[in-house]
């Protein structure tokens, strides 16, 4: 049955849209402990989520499509326009899928925007640290702690 069908592909997509909370907050636990040891394989693993939701979506437009001409809807109907169509139970379920996609995407959308803000600040953090280290001792060829020479620099303020 087409409905069963589609039941089964939003719940794959429902775990893949967790999965991708978790690894958001991950994400955000290693961007707040200020160790970016780990940084860049929280960011791949967010990554590999995300390209395995737009494989998930394509089976899912497939199957949504196959449910909507089963209950004489054009192809592309909404989750909302199948559930009103669809007979019980499937109406509840496919209510339910719609309002935990939704929530979950609210979730996801504020943890992304946060995680954003993160790696500004810490990109800006960084930035003001490199500025600081203006008077930084260098060693001479006897490994004595030298000064370095000051030497003229060129500041492009137009960033």
């Amino acid at each position: 049955m087409p409905l069963n069908g589609l039941s089964e592909v939003l719940w794959h997509q429902r775990n893949l849209l967790e999965l991708l909370l978790f690894k958001l907050e991950e994400e955000q636990m290693i961007l707040t402990s200020g160790r970016s040891r780990w940084l860049s394989h929280a960011t791949r693993e967010v990554e590999t989520v995300l390209d395995e939701i737009r494989q998930a979506e394509l089976g899912r437009a497939v199957a949504a499509d196959t449910a909507a001409m089963h209950l004489g809807l054009l192809p592309g109907s909404s989750l909302a326009m199948l559930a009103e169509h669809a007979p019980a139970p499937w109406d509840e379920l496919l209510r339910a899928h719609r309002d935990a996609f939704a929530s979950l995407s609210a979730e996801i959308g504020q943890l992304a925007d946060g995680n954003r803000e993160l790696l500004r600040m810490s990109h800006r953090a960084t930035q003001e640290t490199l500025a600081s280290l203006q008077d930084v001792s260098t060693y001479d060829g006897t490994g004595q702690s030298a000064p370095s020479e000051r030497v003229a620099q060129l500041v492009d303020r137009t960033f």
